[in-house]
């Protein structure tokens, strides 16, 4: 019988070097932005197998507005330069994200009788998803 188990504080996300704490209910995902490949079907039937060589991705880490680092993640919105961006969890055996990244949309702001979590919607460039 298989047996496994999750437990979020084994994920581990790290943002331009800097370890994040305080993350939201959803936390993070991260998706390739495009398929891996297409097809095409010819006239008499014949496929062809198109290879897509997008390397992006998109990860939204969501943490909550009393983050430790919410306010560094408000920063690397001006960034230019890409950075790191790595998610990791040891016990799952799996890493995710890239050598370049941005911030490309800073959270909404919802305030009202709780403080909503901030949503960082992040572009990687160089996007792997890996087994560890």
């Amino acid at each position: 019988m298989l047996f496994a188990k999750y437990n979020a504080k084994d994920t581990t996300v790290t943002v331009d070097g800097v370890n994040v704490t305080g993350f939201g209910e959803d936390m993070l995902t991260i998706d390739k932005d495009e398929e891996e490949f297409t097809t095409s079907v010819g006239a008499q039937g014949d496929i062809v197998k198109n290879i897509i060589n997008n390397s992006l991705g998109t990860a939204t880490l969501t943490v909550q507005v009393t983050s430790p680092q919410y306010a560094y993640l408000m920063e690397l919105v001006k960034r230019e330069d890409p950075f790191p961006f790595w998610y990791t969890n040891k016990v799952l055996g799996e890493r995710s994200g890239g050598t370049k990244a941005n911030i490309k949309k800073i959270p909404s702001m919802g305030r009202g009788k709780e403080a909503e979590d901030g949503a960082f919607e992040i572009q990687i460039f160089d996007l792997v998803n890996e087994r560890i």
